[in-house]
């Protein structure tokens, strides 16, 4: 055995020993716990060291003052409304939407496929939503929609079974499904 492996059967040995307590230790313990004050009567105690805090008060406000109260928390609205991002659910009027989107064009080879769609964050992923269009003799099929400054993951879905990446853009991060996905980034973020 080595020099480590005899110290480590010491203290192992050591740690095994019964260990032996002064006779008065459990007196001295409950010495202490007896000491402290109930719960109750501390929370009490603070309780009634709060009672500034319940008591009633009047408050007198003047026009002016009531006016200046009003237009802050209209104006605190106002700003809290300019900082929150628009619910994802919530999508802009059609000429907002148009105003500020690029038309986005996809394209993928799928020569034995009956049907191809485009699928992803731009359309919540709905198979039906974005149906591709077969260019005639080659087994090319394409689509172009309107996409606004964003990043966006999608996919192609063959037959409405096989999932295809993009095999022209970045693959995106494996998502939960275990599907593949492209990541395709319009405008400047």
């Amino acid at each position: 055995m080595s020099d480590s492996d005899n110290g480590l059967k010491q203290v192992i040995d050591l740690l095994k020993q019964p260990v032996s307590l002064d006779s008065s230790f459990d007196e001295k313990v409950m010495e202490q716990v007896e000491s402290v004050p109930p719960p109750r009567a501390w929370a009490r105690s603070l309780w009634t060291a709060a009672n500034w805090m319940r008591r009633g008060r009047t408050l007198t406000v003047s026009p002016l003052q009531g006016l200046a109260l009003a237009a802050g928390v209209v104006a605190a609205l106002f700003v809290g409304r300019m900082w929150v991002k628009p619910d994802s659910a919530v999508s802009p009027g059609p000429t907002a939407a148009v105003a500020e989107a690029a038309l986005v064009h996809f394209v993928i080879v799928a020569p034995g496929a009956g049907s191809v769609s485009l699928v992803g964050d731009f359309n919540d992923w709905a198979a039906l939503e974005t149906p591709m269009h077969r260019v005639e003799g080659n087994g090319v099929w394409s689509v172009s929609i309107p996409l606004t400054t964003g990043r966006y993951r999608y996919a192609f879905l063959v037959d409405g079974t096989t999932w295809l990446s993009d095999p022209s853009a970045p693959p995106a991060l494996d998502d939960e499904f275990g599907r593949p996905g492209s990541v395709l980034t319009v405008g400047e973020l």
